[in-house]
């Protein structure tokens, strides 16, 4: 299996790469520059000889005239060792010491190479403006040029590999640096466990394209952590939920089995186990049903209803034990909305039988519908002590008693009703909230406008 290159590896490769391009790319550039330059130094400096040469030969029109120049000619070329010269007309050769060469008869500049050795050949008349004027070709070694540009093609290539070469090392060791807060990162998720969740980056100290990653790597910890909590609160509460029933439940069977007693008494201690049981089946369908809200499976049906409908049909239900506590029990307002009609009567059934529980005698219960083009809002708002500010946020947590006094493993209040509100109410689309303040407990649920 092959490995996988690290991410300071694939920097620093690239930054070699790159360096070695660009420092190529400048090398060509620069041959190519010199290579013109060079070129250019030739062209003037043969035009500046064909000149001289012009000035020595002037009024040169036969053979018999340049042997009288001849002479004065081969003085001036012994002056440069590098430039040879050829003078031709009408097929013979009035001058020619240039090297065993094949030559280009063509006007004007031009590369000739042999044996190792560059030329430069230039083609021009002796005389301008006369068509049968005697031909002169220079030819100039340029073969020191050549040297030349070898060797500064030999630098561009080691430039370009140490260039290379450095910048890989200084890339990694670049990359290595400014990876460091990846690599805590590392350090810090590799530690995150169930039980060690505190741990957090440092944001002020990560760089501003890390920043936020961090930010949402601390936010992903804080939820993780607070997840945990929750689940080993969930779980201790279910263990504490159960133990008293249970506890009952093998209490009085061991008493009952201890001695032969009357039927009647092993039918009351059926009953009575009965009605325990009958509790904790509730306590675990309450916990299904939480289980299918958290898991996105609480799907509730759509029906265009009338809550105003709703709330009488309850609180004609709960009228009785509304009258036997000396509670008034209000209705203002009509709304309308869709929904599932017995999810919806089970979150507003928990409601009203929480402000019945903590409304004293004389109080009132109100629920309250109003209807907006933004949705509907409905309020079950009870008279009596509020409740506490640093309560509120907890209301709807699962197994969250506000009242301590109730009685370890009720069968009758487990501290599930709110939650299960709180999901039949977001499995609409919607949310509740709680106020307390001025002698009224206000829960209001906001469901969208329905369809």
């Amino acid at each position: 299996m092959i490995k996988r290159l690290s991410l300071t590896s694939r920097l620093a490769l690239l930054f070699a790469a790159c360096t070695a391009v660009v420092s190529l790319l400048a090398g060509v550039l620069f041959n190519r520059a010199s290579e013109a330059h060079f070129i250019e130094l030739d062209q003037q400096q043969l035009d500046s000889k064909l000149l001289a040469l012009r000035a020595t030969l002037q009024g040169v029109d036969s053979l018999e005239s340049f042997a009288q120049r001849e002479a004065q000619l081969r003085a001036e070329l012994l002056l440069q060792q590098d430039l040879t010269l050829r003078i031709t007309s009408a097929g013979q050769r009035w001058l020619d010491n240039a090297p065993s060469v094949t030559l280009p008869e063509a006007p004007g500049l031009h590369s000739v190479q042999h044996a190792g050795t560059e030329y430069r050949v230039y083609n021009a008349p002796l005389s301008t403006g006369q068509p049968d004027s005697p031909q002169v070709t220079l030819i100039l070694d340029i073969t020191h040029h050549q040297h030349f540009l070898q060797r500064m093609q030999h630098l561009i290539w080691l430039t370009v590999g140490l260039s290379a070469l450095a910048t890989a090392l200084l890339g990694a060791w670049a990359a290595r640096s400014g990876l460091r807060p990846l690599r805590r990162m590392g350090e810090v998720a590799a530690s995150v466990s169930a039980h060690s969740l505190t741990q957090r980056l440092p944001q002020e100290q990560m760089p501003v394209e890390l920043a936020e990653l961090a930010q949402s790597f601390n936010a992903m910890l804080g939820r993780l952590d607070d997840a945990f909590q929750r689940l080993s609160a969930f779980s201790a509460d279910i263990a504490h939920e159960l133990r008293t029933p249970l506890s009952n439940l093998l209490t009085q069977t061991q008493v009952i089995l201890t001695q032969p007693r009357p039927l009647e008494d092993y039918r009351e201690a059926l009953h009575s186990n009965l009605e325990e049981l009958q509790w904790m089946a509730q306590l675990v369908n309450d916990m299904l049903y939480l289980a299918k809200a958290d898991n996105g499976l609480l799907i509730p049906r759509r029906e265009a209803l009338a809550l105003e409908e709703e709330v009488e049909a309850l609180l004609e239900f709960f009228a009785l034990l509304a009258e036997d506590a000396h509670i008034s029990l209000v209705r203002e307002g009509t709304a309308h909305t869709a929904g599932d009609r017995g999810m919806l009567r089970r979150a507003l059934s928990n409601l009203l039988d929480n402000a019945l529980r903590f409304t004293p005698a004389g109080g009132e219960v109100r629920a309250r519908l109003t209807e907006s083009t933004r949705g509907v809002t409905l309020t079950v708002e009870n008279t009596g002590e509020g409740i506490a500010a640093v309560v509120l946020p907890r209301l709807f947590d699962r197994f969250y008693r506000a009242d301590p006094a109730r009685r370890e493993g009720s069968s009758e209040h487990a501290g599930l009703g709110l939650a299960i509100t709180q999901s039949i109410v977001k499995a609409h689309g919607g949310r509740i909230y709680c106020e307390s303040g001025a002698g009224w407990t206000r829960f209001v649920i906001e469901l969208p406008k329905g369809n």
